[in-house]
């Protein structure tokens, strides 16, 4: 735990210190496009509003506690949610879920309920978690940092599943299939 916290703290003072150089950030996008990564939905419930946005910035943290990270955007309403709520959840989609993916990717209006009409359950939080993933992950929140543009949200997972299938990718703009 306190290897954590230390590593956090190093972390974030590093962000806070003045960058000697600097990187157009459509220069950093175009080269992150060679990172491939699994995909995400990160969900929330908040007395009556729920909410939802895939996420590919996401890792796992610590075995023990089990604590994991996802970045979400300032500006956005899951953000917002999340914060007000405490808790989240995570579902890492199979790889038949890509239009799930294109559905919660923010391409329509924020204040539309992504999550109408989906086959969703809940486990410890109230977090809805998207039937047919690969795996959720039930969070509390545990921690916040600002990170530029986006707030890293540490959770500490409080209930997790796996099921069987294989994962949606995502690389250079494309989902891919895993041979």
């Amino acid at each position: 735990m306190s290897i954590i916290v230390l590593t956090l703290l190093r972390l974030e003072s590093m962000m806070k210190k003045t960058m000697l150089t600097h990187v157009e950030p459509e220069q950093v996008r175009r080269a992150l496009r060679a990172w491939a990564s699994g995909v995400t939905i990160v969900t929330v419930a908040h007395k009556n509003e729920q909410h939802g946005m895939t996420v590919s910035s996401f890792a796992s943290i610590s075995l023990d506690p089990p604590l994991l990270m996802v970045a979400l955007q300032k500006t956005t309403r899951t953000s917002g949610l999340v914060s007000r709520a405490q808790a989240f959840g995570v579902t890492i989609l199979s790889a038949g879920q890509k239009e799930i993916s294109e559905r919660f990717a923010g391409r329509s209006d924020e204040s539309n309920d992504r999550l109408e009409g989906m086959e969703t359950e809940t486990l410890n939080t109230g977090a809805p978690l998207i039937k047919g993933g690969l795996a959720y992950f039930d969070c509390r929140l545990r921690q916040t940092m600002d990170a530029g543009t986006s707030i890293l949200f540490i959770g500490e997972v409080v209930e997790a599943r796996q099921f069987e299938g294989q994962p949606l990718v995502y690389h250079n703009r494309q989902y891919q299939r895993i041979f």
